[in-house]
């Protein structure tokens, strides 16, 4: 997956979880000689186990449709304290608050660099631009004379699969005459 697509299903999740009512949404960006394993956490607090499990279910609908991509691998969903939804390039945590606070995930990954939705956005919308601003690319004069030639060549070919169409066709109606006029062959 793409850095420019991880990033916007990672925006998705964070939309859903903003719209679910999830408290203190936070995207780190882990740092590859530190975490080989995933290259973002999505992390939300719900108050209680219904809200994080809506806002489990939420994301993987979200996701779903807008992407075509399921988690890897949920666990927690049950019970509802920690719902963790291992989507490969990035990882989503749903806690309670009180569990958030206990596990403190923000202080274990002191090497990620954290970043807010608005910064995410910002990110993308820039790498976007940038990839529309890329001039096309250069195509030399020798490459626009032979794909006319092919072109040239091309319609050669047709021609002639035409012309020896209609001189079979011309061949067969003089054939045909002929055995009307005389159908004896003599």
């Amino acid at each position: 997956m793409s850095s420019t697509e991880t990033r916007t299903m990672v925006l998705a999740a964070a939309a859903v979880c903003e719209e679910k009512k999830g408290e203190e949404t936070k995207v780190l960006e882990l740092d590859p000689a530190d975490s080989g394993f995933t290259d973002f956490f999505l992390i939300t607090s719900g108050s209680n186990e219904k809200q994080t499990q809506a806002i489990a279910d939420g994301i993987e609908l979200e996701l779903k449709r807008k992407f075509a991509t399921y988690p890897n691998s949920v666990e927690g969903r049950k019970v509802a304290e920690w719902i963790l939804m291992d989507y490969v390039d990035f990882v989503v945590h749903i806690f309670l608050k009180e569990k958030r606070a206990y596990y403190d995930i923000e202080r274990l990954r002191k090497s990620a660099r954290r970043l807010d939705v608005a910064e995410l956005k910002a990110a993308l919308t820039e790498k976007t631009l940038a990839a529309r601003k890329k001039s096309p690319v250069k195509v030399s004069a020798e490459a626009v004379k032979t794909a006319a030639a092919k072109k040239t060549a091309a319609k050669k070919a047709v021609r002639a699969k035409t012309a020896a169409k209609k001189a079979a066709r011309s061949r067969a109606k003089k054939v045909a005459k002929t055995i009307a006029r005389n159908p004896t062959g003599s």
